[in-house]
């Protein structure tokens, strides 16, 4: 039997809370380039590096409230992303930046020395969503112990 968690060809979907739909237009298509799929007043989809992302209108469920502490840093709890090939993430590492992105953790390397070594980042999405970006120099390395 073959391991049905083995290959990252199959899309994730994610659904999340937005407070407001123009404003996730703007910071995910805009800001992130993610491509906008079907949308209706309430919810819009985007092509999220090959991942179908969903924001639905909720403005009552927005934000993170709890956090745990990695690699000497506070992570929030809830949160989503991608793991990108390092010079991608470096690019939207230097365009977060150059746009005055006010980053809950800044770009850095994480786990140095370590087999997880990683870059990483995280910032809000305007609805107070939780994103992380990172990368690794070899990705065989994104399951390492």
């Amino acid at each position: 039997m073959t391991n049905p968690h083995a290959t990252a060809a199959i899309p994730f979907h994610l659904a999340f809370p937005v407070h407001d739909i123009a404003a996730a237009r703007q910071f995910y298509g805009d800001v992130l380039g993610c491509p906008e799929g079907r949308s209706s007043k309430e919810w819009v989809d985007f092509n999220f590096y090959g991942h179908q992302i969903v924001a639905h209108l909720a403005p009552d469920e927005c934000g993170h409230k709890q956090t745990s502490a990695v690699d000497g840093h506070d992570v929030p709890v809830r949160h989503f992303g991608a793991v990108l090939p390092m010079p991608v993430w470096e690019a939207l590492a230097a365009k977060l930046t150059a746009a005055g992105t006010q980053f809950v953790i800044e770009p850095h390397i994480r786990f140095k020395g370590e087999p997880g070594e990683q870059a990483t980042m995280f910032f809000l999405d305007p609805s107070g969503n939780a994103l992380e970006f990172k990368a690794f120099a070899t990705l065989e390395n994104l399951f390492a112990k």
